[in-house]
């Protein structure tokens, strides 16, 4: 069965339709202390397949539970898609007693599996802290398929070189278009940071920013600014995991973006696509 955490609903109806697999209807409960309590009580079979992505504490506490209560209901074989795994960009110790986030979060996913599947991590080599065998997908090709079909001369730009390779893999999906990363510059007298593409011209043309997470929005909405002034013509916004923490929204739409593309790793009302059908063949 198909057993979703309660911050991902949707994509586990989606992977349940994909796959073919019954989906579970879990409670989601809290005491009057604050304590969480999700449970399964119509799961049936030897097999769990828990959907759940970890985008607060609370969700990271919920995931543990149902993890023990399919086992308690019987399953025998556990899987868990975490399709955003939060603390994944703390990987790791940034100085003296300060904790690896990511190892210890996925140290705790590993008690209570037996696979885990990863979209898109921060961080590619957090798979590797998994106790149990980790994998990762890539589905950041399906952000291709709610684009206008008309950009003209699009570019794909990366929030950076390290990045490019998500916007190339969004790029060649959607089958038309260069791609670019953007370049920080500090100024030597001010200590001031402005960024700009590395190399291609902007103006006139539709331009697509794609990174893997968008958070607060600070950083590409700064880009965005900058793509605005130089007579960029639509600026989209695509990424995987649509965070958008507080007024990153604003932020986005302020700077001049003209639509937000996002998947259903994290369901905000931007995630216009799936990404059941990548999660369904890595189930395979």
């Amino acid at each position: 069965m198909i057993v979703p955490g309660s911050s991902s609903q949707l994509l586990a109806a989606a992977l349940a339709e994909e796959t073919g697999r019954p989906l579970a209807t879990p409670t989601y409960d809290r005491f009057p202390d604050g304590e969480t309590l999700a449970a399964v009580p119509d799961f049936a079979g030897d097999e769990a397949t828990i959907v759940a992505a970890t985008d607060s504490d609370a969700a990271w506490v919920e995931l543990l539970q149902l993890q023990d209560a399919v086992r308690e209901a019987g399953a025998e074989r556990v899987t868990t898609v975490v399709p955003y795994m939060g603390y994944a960009r703390q990987d790791e110790s940034f100085g003296d007693g300060e904790p690896v986030s990511a190892r210890a979060m996925a140290r705790a996913i590993s008690t209570g599996t037996d696979r885990v599947v990863l979209v898109n991590p921060h961080e590619p080599g957090v798979a590797d802290f998994y106790d149990a065998p980790a994998e990762t997908v890539d589905a950041a090709g399906a952000l291709a398929e709610p684009l206008p079909g008309d950009l003209a001369e699009p570019l794909f730009l990366a929030p950076d070189e390290g990045a490019v390779g998500i916007a190339q893999t969004v790029r060649d999906a959607y089958g038309a278009g260069e791609t670019d990363y953007f370049e920080k510059h500090r100024d030597r007298e001010t200590g001031a940071v402005a960024v700009s593409p590395s190399d291609a011209p902007v103006s006139g043309r539709d331009v697509v920013v794609v990174d893997d997470i968008v958070a607060t929005g600070s950083t590409m909405s700064e880009s965005v600014a900058v793509l605005t002034e130089r007579g960029a013509g639509r600026v989209l916004a695509a990424c995987v995991h649509p965070m958008l923490a507080a007024n990153a929204v604003t932020k986005l739409r302020g700077a001049g973006v003209d639509r937000i593309v996002g998947s259903d790793t994290i369901e905000r009302g931007c995630s216009v696509v799936s990404v059941a059908p990548v999660l369904a063949d890595a189930l395979e």
